[in-house]
């Protein structure tokens, strides 16, 4: 898996030329850069189980954003490199009965159903029955799932009467394709639930923001005791749930009630969004409307998440073409202010949140105090998936 270094540099010293000529910002731009981070992040990480810096390996969402951006570099260079490190993590996991390794159906946490997102894609270029039987056992979780009482999933059954803005990404997107492939269409009437819940009870009408989190119970020290909310916009959260958005709407009926409205939030969000941009990085910040507050900072997870929502739902015309010049613009940012070549010939994606979440233990507040405290690391994989994701999304919008 160690890749030439003087080759590695030599391509990254290239496209770092090609960045300064901001002419040049055709599909090839946007593919090499892809390109460049995957093998970065194949370098970093010999083995995908180490992504996220675990010390054993892990069946968890981290994982499966990485295989799932790697994949997708695969369907556009049809380098095996790519498939070969996928099906070997995957081959790890899940053994020829389909059972997944270190997977507990029972801890009902929704982060390890995004786990096998990569799994319908990497069926389609190595058919083996296994991935489909762990499919099929990831989609037995949300049918027992434990719900709030107008119908939304818990994040996690040690968070209970919780909805995250982070468990959309990790529930619905996995959940619209079982659906769709398998023809199970009165499933979607679920999933638009799922976000209609969760924006009901999180999005604030002045900024067309949604809050991190909802409480329906108040009884988390972090809910406001009226609305339930945790008090403060994640811009990784809001990042979570506009890629949810547009990420299910590929699968979703045109004709299916609720489809608009998920489009007329994703709107409302990103125009929201806006107002928060960070003029000269054309970033966002970790606490997302809060961009003068001493200690906030120019964070690149949300930010190329908002990035992929953005070019995505320009081009699939969920949103206006002004969004894909947005777009490219925060990608630009992201490429001059938050990468780093490395001695090794390596590139690393800098400015990343390692993790942020709500209760717990050691418990978290939810403050403004508590996010900026979170520890910032390069190549975190919330980051680097998102970074490849945008860069082929962007890709596809590009001249030749």
């Amino acid at each position: 898996m160690r890749r030439n270094m003087l080759m590695a540099a030599l391509v990254a010293f290239c496209l770092q030329a090609m960045l300064a000529c901001t002419c040049r910002h055709d599909r090839a731009y946007y593919t090499d850069w892809a390109v460049l981070i995957a093998d970065s992040e194949m370098e970093h990480n010999p083995q995908l189980w180490m992504a996220d810096f675990v010390k054993k390996p892990k069946w968890d969402y981290t994982q499966g954003l990485i295989a799932k951006a790697i994949l997708q570099v695969y369907d556009v260079t049809g380098n095996p490199v790519y498939l070969d490190y996928v099906t070997e993590f995957a081959d790890y996991f899940i053994d020829t009965l389909g059972t997944i390794k270190t997977y507990k159906l029972r801890d009902y946490n929704i982060d390890r159903v995004n786990g096998g997102i990569f799994l319908y894609d990497l069926s389609r270029y190595v058919p083996k029955p296994q991935y489909g039987m762990a499919i099929d056992t990831l989609r037995s979780q949300l049918a027992t799932q434990p719900r709030v009482s107008e119908g939304g999933f818990w994040h996690k059954k040690i968070y209970p009467w919780q909805m995250w803005l982070d468990g959309l990404y990790m529930g619905s997107p996995f959940y619209a394709r079982y659906a769709s492939e398998h023809e199970q269409w009165d499933d979607f009437a679920d999933i638009v639930n799922q976000f209609m819940v969760v924006d009901k009870h999180t999005c604030d009408s002045l900024t067309g923001l949604n809050y991190h989190a909802w409480d329906e119970s108040r009884e988390q020290a972090w809910a406001n005791k009226e609305t339930g909310c945790s008090p403060h916009f994640w811009s990784r959260s809001i990042g979570w749930y506009v890629m949810a958005i547009v990420d299910v709407l590929d699968y979703m009926p045109t004709d299916q009630p609720g489809r608009q409205q998920m489009i007329e939030i994703l709107n409302r969000v990103c125009n929201g969004l806006l107002a928060f941009q960070d003029k000269e990085t054309g970033m966002w910040y970790q606490v997302t409307n809060l961009p003068d507050k001493e200690g906030n900072y120019l964070e690149s997870s949300g930010t190329t998440m908002f990035c992929y929502a953005m070019a995505k739902g320009a081009r699939m015309g969920y949103l206006p073409d002004s969004f894909l010049k947005t777009a490219r613009r925060t990608f630009d940012g992201l490429c001059e202010y938050s990468t780093q070549q490395n001695p090794d010939g390596t590139t690393s994606i800098t400015r990343a949140c390692a993790v942020a979440g709500l209760g717990g233990k050691p418990y978290r507040s939810g403050t403004f105090e508590y996010y900026i405290s979170e520890p910032i690391r390069n190549d975190d994989p919330k980051v680097v998936g998102p970074f490849i994701l945008a860069a082929l999304e962007l890709a596809k919008s590009a001249e030749e």
